[in-house]
């Protein structure tokens, strides 16, 4: 499979690839290792800011690339606005695929949902 140069840079470097510990730290996950898709954010959140976001993923070259590009992007007020719909062609994610970005948004939704209770 051909991936975009977008795709690939995100795959290769990784940005944001992590665990974060420590207070004001709120994790979510989704999917599973046995159905070959897994991806988990933690996000360090204070007065209502992401200051920090962490993922780790199992999964496909545009699984990891798209979760590293949302680490990387996340600096900013917490909020439960759903993730930018242009993702699949930003990564030219190919149509069988297109379900693992469900995935990835449930797990950051998990996070962004776990910090808002605190």
């Amino acid at each position: 499979m051909k991936y975009s140069e977008l795709t690939l840079h995100y795959f290769e470097t990784a940005p944001g690839a992590g665990v974060l510990a420590g207070l004001d730290v709120y994790r979510g996950a989704a999917g599973s290792r046995a159905q070959g898709t897994w991806v988990q954010f933690d996000l360090q959140v204070s007065e209502g800011i992401i200051r920090a976001a962490r993922f780790l993923a199992f999964g496909c070259p545009h699984t990891i690339a798209v979760s590293a590009w949302l680490a990387e992007q996340a600096d900013g007020p917490l909020s439960r606005a759903a993730l930018p719909q242009d993702l699949s062609e930003r990564f030219t994610v190919p149509a069988e695929k297109r379900g693992r970005l469900l995935i990835i948004e449930d797990a950051w939704a998990a996070a962004v949902n776990a910090a808002l209770q605190r």
